[in-house]
């Protein structure tokens, strides 16, 4: 006989949405949701659920639940929450759509396999304006001036991150760096991001009256989308024969159908694609600095690690397979900060879960917990890259590192943003000598639909 699901008491109406941070109300006041998630699985357990404004949501944690839920025959993905709000400006774009829409089966076999081919920085059209990219951010002013500069490397990653996905992808440049602010379009999809958090967690009858709110709002899509258009538009008129995922989309056919991506669709894939190309890639990489400069040790072996095998020459995707403690660095890194610190599916039938205990039904969404996931002290402990080196990571048990999702809906971007993160990190690593400017500094997060480092700043 299956067990009731725990649930934290509630108020009619709102529900659980007290529930987390101290009884502080989910966002925007608090900042870190998946903080709060964490402190629930901590007092109800493994499983719990919540009613958010009469959405009842069921919530793992645990290694065993999450590994029996990894099962795209039972479970697919659910698209809820901030991220369905996100489709007013990515309608069924690959990480967007509802299972089963047809342009995600299109889009999914023509751009699976644009991305999963490495592309070596040297042969790339555009090879010297990435490689300047990768270090726009340290180098911009540090050259020029001898003394040590106090950066903040989550925003300088993430105007490299957002540089090189633009132009890898659709051959544009955003110029991220000609500017101390950043540019329209990034504030724009700050924004916007923001708003889908918010409205995801707002009352509708409140949002009706949001008039200002609600403008901005349809204002960001629009300018995004109609970035993305004249690009598109520009290409058309000016054809290429670069081997950019813009041409993938324009000129690939459908294996299966021979079906082309319409023009739509190729929008939404090309915002998709620098929205969420640079957000978890610049995270990554900033909570990177961050522990390898609170675990010196670390930073001392893979200083040694890339010295011995880039010496002073630029680093190149050839040399990412030699450098295995770099990444095993990554690896143990997005461990402890998962990115997309929550993922959702739903099940196909109604069900029983862990072990026959807990009764499930159909399409009732469930939220896996991977930040918990990565702390199950089952399988983990504290940072230790040795742990993610190449033997130690194969004898991993499955689905117990799970930055990328599973199944047919896991990130298709994952070998591009790997080699991004390699080059860039290795190439930090090369050039500086890194420190904390405040060397009592302990890890704060800020989180939209990612989670990132907040008031992190480092000298180069």
């Amino acid at each position: 006989m299956s067990r009731a699901i725990p649930q934290p008491p509630g108020y009619p109406f709102l529900g659980n949405i007290f529930s987390l941070n101290n009884g502080q109300i989910l966002t925007p006041f608090v900042d870190v949701p998946a903080h709060g998630f964490h402190e629930l699985a901590r007092k109800f357990g493994e499983i719990y659920q919540l009613n958010l404004l009469g959405r009842k949501v069921i919530f793992v944690s645990s290694y065993a639940l999450v590994n029996e839920l990894c099962d795209d025959s039972r479970f697919r993905k659910s698209v809820g929450g901030a991220l369905k709000e996100t489709r007013n400006l990515l309608n069924d774009g690959i990480f967007t759509a509802f299972d089963g829409e047809i342009s995600w089966n299109v889009a999914h076999r023509l751009l699976v396999p644009a991305f999963g081919t490495p592309l070596p920085v040297s042969s790339h059209p555009h090879s010297n304006t990435l490689n300047i990219n990768i270090m726009a951010g340290a180098l911009r002013v540090r050259d020029i001036m001898p003394i040590d500069l106090n950066i903040d490397p989550t925003d300088d990653l993430t105007r490299v991150a957002l540089d090189t996905i633009a132009l890898c992808s659709m051959s544009y440049r955003l110029e991220s760096f000609q500017s101390d602010s950043q540019p329209p379009f990034v504030q724009t999809m700050v924004d916007f991001l923001q708003e889908c958090n918010n409205r995801a967690n707002r009352p509708k009858i409140v949002q009706m009256f949001l008039n200002a709110t609600n403008g901005k709002y349809q204002r960001d899509i629009e300018q995004m989308r109609n970035t993305a258009k004249a690009i598109l538009q520009d290409r058309k008129a000016n054809p290429t024969d670069r081997k950019d995922m813009l041409n993938v989309m324009l000129r690939g056919r459908d294996p299966k159908t021979g079906a082309q991506m319409s023009d739509e669709s190729i929008i939404d894939n090309s915002v998709l694609t620098v929205f969420l190309g640079h957000e978890t890639t610049s995270g990554t990489m900033s909570f990177a600095l961050y522990y390898l400069l609170k675990h010196p040790e670390v930073m001392k072996e893979l200083q040694s690690e890339v010295d011995n095998v880039l010496g002073d020459q630029p680093a190149q995707l050839g040399d990412l397979t030699r450098m295995q403690y770099l990444n095993a660095v990554i690896r143990e890194t997005i461990r402890l900060q998962p990115t997309a610190a929550i993922r959702a599916i739903y099940p196909l039938e109604d069900t029983v879960i862990g072990g026959g205990k807990y009764f499930v039904m159909k399409n009732e969404p469930i939220a896996l917990q991977i930040w918990d996931l990565h702390r199950d002290i089952s399988i983990w402990e504290e940072f230790k890259p040795e742990r993610m080196l190449k033997e130690n990571f194969e004898l991993l048990p499955p689905n117990a590192w799970q930055p990328f999702g599973f199944g047919m809906r896991s990130c298709i971007g994952r070998a591009f943003a790997w080699q991004e993160m390699c080059l860039v990190l290795s190439s930090i690593v090369q050039r500086f000598d890194l420190s904390l400017v405040d060397p009592s500094y302990e890890l704060q997060i800020t989180q939209a639909i990612t989670i990132k480092p907040k008031d992190f700043r480092i000298l180069a």
